[in-house]
C-alpha cells in the first residue's frame, strides 16, 4: 500500500534499455515521494535519467522493475488502455514544443482531452472557452497555432494540459523555445496554477528556473543524487 499522503510514490523504479550486447540502466532504482500541491524541479545533465523519469511519471513508458503509485493507483502494473485513461484524467502535459495540432484552432486544441473523455460537444466548447479565457486568450480561440506567438501557443498548451483538472501537471523544459521575457510569462502562469493547488513537476536544464521550485531533485546516472528544498538550498548557500 502506498503512503496516504503521497500523490506520487516510487519504490526502486528501474528502466533498462538493451542496446546490442549492452544494457543501459536509464533509471537505477529511484525511490521518492511527492505530496499534493508541491512544485518540484527535476534537474541534471543530459543522460542523467531525468527525461526517462518524466516518461515514467507521465505514464508514457513502463518501468522494467519497481513500483509507481499515482494518486492511489498502482500504475506500474496497469495495461496500456488503463494507462491511457490515467494519462487523460490524472496528468496534464506541457511540452517544450507545445505539441499543438497545426490545422486546429486554439479552441479545438484545448478541447482534445475532453473529446477523449467522451464529453459532449456543447460542454466541451464551454469548458475550452473558459480555459482559454483564464489564460488570457479569449480573443484568440479561433486562431491556429501559426497565427499565434510563441507565448500564446504556450498558453494554449497550458489550457489544454489543465482542462481535465489533473492531479499532476508535468512541464518538460516549458520555456526552452521561448525568449526570456515570454518564458517568464509562462513560468508565472505555471506558478499561479501551483499556488491554486496544482502539483507541478518540471524538468529543466535552467538552474535559475529550477531555483524557483520549492524542491529540486538532482539526477545523475539514473538516480536521484540530491533531494533539496529551496529553503535548505538558501541556507546552504548562505553558509558557503
Amino acid at each position: 500500500m502506498n503512503s496516504p499522503a503521497a500523490l506520487i510514490e516510487t519504490r526502486d523504479l528501474r528502466k533498462d534499455y538493451v542496446l546490442g550486447d549492452n544494457v543501459v540502466h536509464a533509471l537505477a532504482g529511484v525511490s521518492m515521494t511527492i505530496e499534493a500541491g508541491e512544485f518540484v524541479a527535476v534537474m541534471g545533465p543530459s543522460g542523467s535519467g531525468k527525461s526517462t523519469f518524466m516518461n515514467m511519471i507521465g505514464c508514457l513508458d513502463s518501468p522494467s522493475g519497481g513500483e509507481y503509485w499515482l494518486n492511489g493507483f498502482r500504475v506500474s502494473e496497469l495495461a496500456d488502455d488503463e494507462l491511457a485513461r490515467i494519462r487523460n484524467k490524472e496528468i496534464g502535459f506541457v511540452f517544450q514544443t507545445f505539441n499543438l495540432l497545426p490545422r486546429a484552432t486554439a479552441l479545438h486544441n484545448v478541447e482534445l482531452p475532453l473529446v477523449y473523455a467522451g464529453i459532449g460537444a456543447k460542454a466541451r466548447v464551454a469548458k475550452a472557452t473558459e480555459a482559454l479565457r483564464q489564460v488570457g486568450l479569449a480573443d484568440r480561440m479561433h486562431h491556429r497555432p501559426n497565427e499565434l506567438s510563441g507565448g500564446q501557443r504556450q498558453r494554449v498548451a497550458i489550457a489544454r494540459a489543465t482542462i481535465m483538472r489533473p492531479a499532476l501537471l508535468l512541464a518538460d523544459e516549458p520555456t526552452g523555445n521561448l525568449d526570456r521575457a515570454t518564458g517568464e510569462e509562462g513560468i508565472r502562469l505555471l506558478e499561479q496554477l501551483n499556488a491554486d493547488g496544482v502539483t507541478l513537476l518540471m524538468v529543466t536544464h535552467d538552474s535559475a528556473l529550477g531555483a524557483r521550485a520549492a524542491r529540486r531533485l538532482l539526477m545523475e546516472d539514473g538516480a536521484i543524487r540530491h533531494d533539496e528544498s529551496r529553503a535548505a538550498a538558501a541556507l546552504r548557500d548562505a553558509h558557503a
